[in-house]
């Protein structure tokens, strides 16, 4: 890749953009939503779930995502879209990917990126 973090944006937009895509679960109640968050100048990429569920605030990260040091790191997935596989698949190498939601002493048994 001749510019690998605009290929790495590109990347990351994409796959957050067609998750967003899916209809949610609780399509049905207007008072909780998705909101898609692309912050392309300092390269942080979110979902957040945001309202009122069951009497209930609801605000918690779906995806968040960030571009730094050449790589990119999943500070969150509460899913069980693979967001990591999809990144490979997509042509993002392991030694670029940080699973940033484990603990650092964890990272070099994970496969992917310390850091």
């Amino acid at each position: 890749m001749d510019n690998p973090i605009a290929a790495y944006r590109n990347i990351v937009i994409e796959l957050l953009e067609s998750y967003a895509r899916i209809p949610s679960v609780s399509a049905d109640s207007n008072e909780l939503e998705e909101q898609l968050i692309l912050d392309t100048q300092r390269d942080h990429y979110q979902i957040l779930a945001i309202g009122w569920e069951n009497g209930r605030r609801v605000y918690y990260p779906v995806f968040h995502v960030d571009i730094r040091d050449n790589k990119i790191w999943v500070q969150e997935d509460a899913t069980d879209f693979d967001l990591v596989g999809e990144l490979e698949r997509r042509g993002v190498a392991k030694s670029d990917i940080v699973l940033a939601f484990q603990s650092p002493y964890k990272r070099p048994y994970s496969g992917y990126a310390v850091a």
